[in-house]
């Protein structure tokens, strides 16, 4: 069904799920490393780990596609995960962008990594 649906073959929906993943593990690693940098680190960080795990769910659209990822991100079974996922990644970048405060920034990313988790574990039969 999946290739039917898409226009892109089963490689290249393999190659963009790796490279988009990677890229993802590369803003995460990046935004760790930058944690350090006096002063604006925090933001930084939160900055490039919110971007990261958005660019790795993204790659998961490569295998699936785009429709049924979001079909299978909102049944009833992972709602509540989706939606709490969803709303810690924007809280990250709201509080380092916008709102500008570090420890909401800081507090927001570990939120946002229990809930990638929980989102993740949902999508494993029988984990839940």
């Amino acid at each position: 069904q999946v290739i039917d649906a898409t226009s892109l073959g089963w490689g290249t929906r393999v190659k963009g799920f790796i490279a988009c993943f990677v890229i993802g593990c590369l803003c995460s690693l990046l935004g760790t490393c930058l944690l350090w940098v006096p002063r604006k680190g925090l933001m930084l960080f939160a900055v490039f780990y919110t971007l990261g795990n958005i660019a790795s769910i993204g790659s998961t659209c490569f295998l699936m596609g785009p429709m049924k990822q979001l079909k299978r991100m909102f049944e009833p079974t992972r709602l509540i995960a989706t939606i709490v996922m969803l709303l810690c990644l924007v809280l990250t970048l709201c509080s380092a962008l916008w709102w500008r405060k570090e420890g909401l920034a800081l507090l927001f990313c570990i939120l946002q990594f229990f809930a990638l988790t929980w989102y993740s574990i949902s999508f494993i039969p029988f984990a839940r």
